[in-house]
């Protein structure tokens, strides 16, 4: 049976996705559980992409009609969840850079200026 379109651009970019994961894991940018959701993930891409009927015999699974709902869905859920993580995050980032830059002014205040800092030149 032929590959349509959007299959093939699916499965190269499925492809493509797990080699910048794996390559990620080898230079230490991903932990190994990070490594295994990520592999699932894009492996599902691509068998759904090769058997669209799955997803069909998945959503009947879940009581919903069509398989590009259930995907739909789910790309939904994961997005927010990944938002909500992701703010998290930027959150916490933030609450440690106020903590530095306020251990920083705390020190200089008790150091007094330094004689480079904020000098007339000239």
């Amino acid at each position: 049976m032929p590959f349509s379109a959007i299959q093939l651009v699916l499965v190269c970019f499925g492809l493509f996705a797990l080699s910048r994961v794996f390559l990620r894991f080898r230079r230490g940018g991903l932990p190994l559980v990070h490594l295994a959701l990520w592999v699932l993930f894009w492996c599902g891409v691509i068998f759904a992409a090769l058997e669209p009927s799955a997803t069909s015999t998945f959503a009947r699974m879940l009581g919903v009609g069509r398989g590009a709902d259930v995907v739909i869905y789910l790309a939904l859920v994961t997005l927010f969840y990944l938002l909500f993580r992701t703010f998290g995050k930027v959150e916490d980032l933030e609450r440690q850079i106020t903590r530095v830059v306020r251990a920083a002014a705390l020190k200089e205040m008790d150091e007094g200026p330094s004689p480079t800092s904020d000098r007339p030149k000239g």
